[in-house]
């Protein structure tokens, strides 16, 4: 399954998240990450991520817990939606 996760530094915690970040503290054990974004000029982003093990997200969102706030949403490609909207409205 597909999520994304937004992301956003908690006010002050900019400087020691970005440098668990640069130590290597931004892998997923147990995930597949398809892509992290970063918008470029603010404390934020997304990240693009596959499993079908969300409690490895869960883990991961919380080592990173003291440092950023997260939004995860499950998410389906349109190939994967579209046989199900099609049921709904057929």
């Amino acid at each position: 399954m597909l999520y994304i996760q937004h992301w956003s530094f908690k006010t002050g915690f900019h400087q020691k998240g970005a440098e668990k970040f640069l130590a290597g503290g931004g892998d997923y054990p147990g995930v597949e990450m398809i892509g992290r974004y970063h918008a470029p000029g603010s404390l934020e982003g997304w990240i693009v991520l596959k499993t079908e093990n969300p409690k490895a997200i869960y883990q991961h969102s919380a080592e990173w817990g003291e440092f950023l706030n997260w939004e995860t949403t499950p998410v389906f490609t349109d190939e994967e939606a579209g046989p199900i909207v099609a049921k709904v409205y057929s």
